[in-house]
Parts: structure tokens; sequence; C-alpha cells
């Protein structure tokens, strides 16, 4: 909490509180039982964590983005794989907030703020992932509607949640023919594949999101039409920050859990905590998570400001923080020795919960690629 504000730090410890009190106790059994924990979220809502960067007049709470990087960043302790789907929820909401005209706004923002209803975004497609402009799912304009015909793949939330903010080909090839459009579930056409068995983030599920001769109102479309590429983007550049932001904590709570165990356990007649070697390897970790927290905090900051190396910035956050952070995890877990192994320890779940925040919200192979390409045009 240095160098925050004491209104912050009571951001921070509300969700410390409540990833305490009402995810960590459940995380395992959501994890292995695969449940969607609809009921905790809304509770999250509760104090506001449904639309947290999202306006205030349609039942946001209008916080800054470094206030939201520390409230997922403290969620993320009590379950990773909870607060990442909730962190793609907030992305939504606020592309809608953002992009949306008044009668949207109104119209999405306040049920999803509330979490009576979820939001799921659709841009990865079965042959288009890093390669996100390249996607084929087309629009079509037949009079005051879009016909939408297509698929996405590894849909956070797919077939459980009810507004899909969808990507999708309204123009020629490239990024400046995709629009954005809002599509709800009950829509005639919208259909769902199986649920897809995953390594971690198991308490979310993850379908194709599959698109028959969908009837779309043009009144569903967010911005203009060719703006879709650019809305995914801003969306993005957020969400490389959120996702960051749950690394961080899943970190945070490993570090905590390799130094209680190094207390516990015994070898050789004495405790692993006097153990030189895993004294240093502890000192990296804690360096190596508060290094990755300056990271993503100063990113959160450039990106409220609007500054115009906020895009770069939040892409180093997210590549150096969910390959740091992965690293803490792991090493937390090698520290356990036979018992980080096994699932009684929440230490495995973090791990696996948390690799997959080094493919997700653009790979991290991607994230190098933009800082290079910012480098070297100057």
């Amino acid at each position: 909490s240095a160098g925050l504000t004491e209104e912050q730090k009571e951001f921070q410890k509300v969700a410390l509180d409540f990833a305490a009190k009402e995810m960590a106790p459940h995380m395992a059994e959501w994890d292995e039982k695969e449940i969607f924990p609809v009921e905790t979220m809304r509770k999250a809502a509760q104090l506001g964590f449904g639309g947290i960067y999202v306006k205030p007049d349609v039942g946001g709470s209008g916080l800054s983005r470094l206030d939201t990087s520390l409230i997922f960043e403290a969620l993320s302790t009590g379950c990773t794989s909870t607060t990442a789907y909730m962190s793609i929820h907030n992305m939504c909401v606020w592309m809608i907030d953002t992009f949306g005209s008044e009668e949207q706004r109104h119209r999405f923002c306040p049920s999803l703020c509330s979490m009576e209803k979820f939001a799921s975004y659709c841009l990865t497609e079965p042959g288009s992932g890093s390669d996100a402009a390249s996607l084929l799912t087309t629009a079509q304009k037949k009079g005051d509607t879009y016909v939408l015909n297509g698929s996405k793949a590894f849909i956070s939330g797919g077939g459980d949640t009810d507004v899909y903010v969808v990507m999708c080909r309204t123009g020629g090839p490239g990024p400046k023919g995709i629009s954005c459009l809002v599509l709800e579930k009950g829509t005639p056409g919208l259909s769902f594949g199986k649920k897809e068995k995953k390594v971690g983030w198991n308490s979310q599920p993850t379908r194709a999101v599959i698109f028959e001769d969908c009837v779309v109102p043009v009144g569903n479309r967010l911005g203009a039409e060719g703006q879709g590429f650019s809305i995914a983007m801003k969306g993005l550049n957020g969400g490389r920050i959120n996702i960051a932001s749950c690394s961080l904590g899943a970190a945070h709570a490993s570090v905590l859990l390799a130094q209680e165990h190094l207390t516990v356990r015994k070898q050789f007649g004495e405790p692993l905590a006097n153990n030189q070697y895993l004294q240093f390897r502890l000192a990296e970790m804690a360096t190596r998570l508060v290094a990755a927290r300056l990271m993503v905090r100063h990113a959160a900051r450039a990106l409220q400001e609007g500054r115009e190396d906020a895009a770069v910035l939040c892409s180093m956050a997210k590549l150096f923080a969910t390959d740091e952070c992965f690293a803490i995890c792991n090493q937390a877990l090698q520290m356990h020795g036979g018992y980080g192994y096994l699932k009684d320890y929440a230490v495995q779940q973090f791990v696996r919960d948390i690799r997959v925040h080094q493919i997700l919200e653009g790979t991290n192979e991607v994230m190098r690629m933009i800082v290079a390409r910012n480098l070297l045009q100057g």
C-alpha cells in the first residue's frame, strides 16, 4: 500500500477482506467442480466491483485505472480465476459505457454493473488469435439490422453470460473493416460449443460462441462502422493492466504461502527458513513482485492520464508482470516440495490459474512486438 492515498488503501482493504472471506475458502471447490460463482460475484458487485471504472450515472463506481488495479490484485489473492473473469466483465461494461450512445449506456450498463447480468468479450476466432485484424466473422447490413455469421473461440463466460461484445467484419479486409456489435443471449442463431476442459481458470466456463444468421439491430452497434478494431485495442490496453494485476495477486498470495511453509516445514533437523539458499530465493521473489507491481501501477496511471506512451507501457507491464509472477508462483510451488504438487495446497492452483495470463489479452510474444515496434519507430 506504499504511495497510495487513504481512499485507495480503503478500496484495497475492502477487496482483501472480501477475497479472504468470500473467495479463498471456496477457491479449491470452484476449481475442482468447475463452478461459476455467480452469487459471490454479485456480492462483489454490491461493493462496486461490477463496473469499477464505469461512470456513476449508469451504476458504475467511477474509479481510476490505478484504483482498479489495486482492487483486482487484492481480489486475486482469494481466487485468481474468478477475479480474471470479473476483469473481462469490467472491460466489456467499460466499452459500452465509453463507446455506446446514451441509450445504449442506460440500456446495458446498470444490469451489468450490478452483475444481475454478465458480459463476455468476443474477439478471438479459431483462425485468428494474435492476428486479430484478420477475423472472419461477418455482419452484413440489411435495412436496420445486421446478419451475423461466424464463430469465436476461447470465450470466457461463453454460454453462461448474458451480453456478448462482438468484433465482426462489416467492411473490407484489415482492421478498418471491423465493427463492434452487442448481442444478447437468446438471440436466434446464437449458440455455443462444448465447455472446454482447461488446466486452470476452472471457475469460469470457456466455450466457442457461434453465430448462424443472427439478426442484430443496427442500434446495438457501438460507435461507427469500422471503429470496432480501435474499440477492441483500447479495451485491451486496460485489459492488459487488469490481467497483470490479477497476476500480482496470485504472486503475492504465493509468496505468503511459501513464507509460511518455510517457517513450518523442517528438514535436516531445522526449519527450511534457516536455509540461506531458500532465504535468497524468497528475497528474490519478493523483490520481483514489488518491481512488477510498480510497473503495473505506473502503466495504470499512464492509461488513466491518456498519455501517448500508455499503450506501450501497458504492453510492458503485462509482459513483465505475467512472466515474473508466474515464475514467482512456480518457485513457491518448488519450495513446498512434494506438497506443492498436491491439490490440498493452494499454491498449485495459483500456478495453474496464472499460466494463461502469458497467453491472453495479447500473448507475451505480441507484447514484445508492440514494445519493439515502438522503440524502432522512434
